[in-house]
């Protein structure tokens, strides 16, 4: 998809992304590095995200993507993750809380350990990275913490409980981050994106059937895209947002 915006003050900014490597997550890395933006991410993926990062540089940006290995379930691998990527870019002012794994699971099935783990991929990582980048950000008087929703549990969506629940919580941990640091002109809002189109989706979950369905319940024609969700990204990091704060803005096609 072409470029829509470009933001000038996003050039020369750092951006750390987590699950940068693939899906919605390689969108984010690309558009920012587009922008003229420092961006260092965080994947499991090795192999695709040293293709990432190969593909973004031969594209000509102002700066190739840092790419960092780490397993995001381990708090400490994320913060120095954040300080190694700090030390080479320099100080984090944009986050974007995007790594998550939406995995089924029937309710019958799930156990103490199993749910805790899921909590650790999809809900505590996005409260560790805004912690560790927030003295930062305090420091360069300002930033954007964008935390990554999902319109499952706005749907009713079910077979997966531990994943919507975590979601549904991203918008409190939003509203309270932007009180607790707003006047240090450090903005933190919820992006929300619809069913969008990765090679994951459309490999796992999109059969006519789910086809069927997001005609029905979109009130736009076509789909939701990665580069959809970036673009709404990008505003979410610039001064073009600079008085959101605190609030959920949904691409979904009009679903919700």
């Amino acid at each position: 998809m072409q470029r829509k915006a470009i933001y000038p003050d996003l050039a020369q900014k750092t951006v750390f992304i987590t699950g940068g490597g693939s899906g919605i997550g390689a969108a984010l890395t690309r558009a920012f590095a587009h922008q003229g933006a420092r961006v260092a991410f965080v994947d499991i993926a090795l192999d695709a995200s040293r293709a990432l990062v190969e593909a973004i540089k031969a594209e000509g940006v102002p700066h190739a993507p840092l790419f960092l290995e780490c397993d995001i379930r381990d708090v400490g691998l994320l913060r120095q993750a954040v300080a190694e990527a700090a030390a080479s870019l320099g100080d984090i002012t944009v986050l974007l809380n995007n790594a998550a794994h939406d995995e089924r699971h029937a309710v019958d099935r799930v156990t103490p350990e199993y749910w805790d783990d899921r909590i650790a991929v999809n809900m505590r990582p996005v409260f560790f990275a805004a912690q560790a980048v927030i003295p930062m950000m305090q420091r360069a008087g300002g930033g954007s913490i964008v935390n990554f929703g999902s319109v499952s549990w706005k749907l009713r969506q079910g077979g997966m409980p531990a994943y919507t629940m975590a979601k549904a919580s991203m918008q409190g941990l939003t509203r309270g981050l932007a009180r607790d640091f707003g006047k240090q002109n450090i903005r933190v809002n919820t992006l929300v994106p619809g069913w969008v189109m990765t090679e994951r989706q459309l490999t796992l979950w999109v059969t006519p059937e789910a086809e069927r369905e997001i005609d029905a319940g979109q009130a736009l024609a076509g789909r939701v895209f990665p580069e959809h969700i970036a673009e709404m990204a990008l505003f979410l990091a610039s001064d073009a947002s600079a008085m959101c704060s605190a609030q959920e803005f949904v691409v979904d096609g009009g679903w919700t």
